[in-house]
């Protein structure tokens, strides 16, 4: 054997793949709420996040928010149907997107509750049934209910984006048991999408088994957005390889690390 290979470790090529795009990094950045445009640009550079994501209905087809993807140049863009209550309207905002933005990838959001932001499932499920069929690669934010995340994949979605708890409510990983059982089951990566509040939100989330997080208002509402970018970055890093690694099991009673044969004493 050759001295000079280097043997590849399994952690090398544990690659994120969606619908046959290998991406360099598992932290998906939302551009909204950000103090300033600057700010943005400049977390977005600061959290290596390739893929960045905005509603339609602010990069518009009036100019408005335009700037925004020209700031992103470069990025991966994922825009989404925020904003829509019925099926038709994500349908619509979704060709919009297409047609605009020249991208067949979309995030696919159908609320059904002003209040909890909770998705409409059977919206939803129309919703992505759809736009699977017009060759969309389709990602949707819902609830963390393995059977619906199933539904979603069974349709040919390319990733679930189970909520981790409410949008914007920075609580975290409210039910991790759910998660995890989302991410053993599923064939397709599980981005775990809204509620992480800083950065052990995401460590927590990938050490479940999450192939990705999508941050938006931990960020752009930190005292120090960019700062905060930063950690999200090494967070989803640190949980993957945690992950990996494979954390020990959980005991009720101590157990010593340095062998008891030959103390003093003993």
């Amino acid at each position: 054997m050759d001295s000079t290979v280097t043997p590849v470790r399994p952690e090398d090529d544990d690659a994120l793949v969606i619908a046959g795009v290998r991406l360099s990094s598992r932290l998906f950045l939302g551009t909204a709420g950000y103090p300033t445009q600057a700010i943005m640009r400049d977390s977005v550079e600061a959290s290596d996040a390739e893929v960045v994501t905005a509603s339609i209905r602010r990069v518009s087809l009036a100019g408005h928010g335009s700037d925004t993807v020209s700031l992103l140049k470069g990025r991966r863009f994922l825009p989404n149907t925020a904003g829509c209550e019925t099926a038709r309207d994500a349908i619509m905002t979704a060709e919009l997107a297409r047609e605009a933005l020249d991208t067949t990838w979309i995030k696919v959001e159908v609320i059904g509750d002003r209040e909890t932001l909770y998705p409409d499932v059977a919206e939803l499920i129309d919703a992505c049934r759809h736009l699977v069929d017009e060759g969309f690669t389709v990602l949707p934010y819902c609830n963390d209910d393995p059977i619906v995340c199933r539904r979603l994949e069974d349709l040919g979605c390319a990733a679930v984006m189970p909520m981790g708890s409410l949008i914007g409510s920075g609580m975290g990983v409210a039910n991790p048991a759910n998660i995890e059982l989302i991410c053993r089951r599923a064939s397709v990566p599980v981005i775990v999408d809204a509620g992480i509040g800083t950065a052990s939100d995401a460590v927590i989330a990938m050490e479940l088994g999450a192939a990705a997080c999508l941050v938006n208002t931990a960020v752009a509402k930190a005292d120090d957005p960019v700062r905060m970018a930063r950690a999200m970055a090494r967070a989803v890093e640190a949980g993957r390889d945690a992950y990996l690694a494979g954390r020990i099991p959980r005991r009720g009673r101590a157990e010593p690390s340095s062998p008891q044969l030959g103390l003093v004493g003993s």
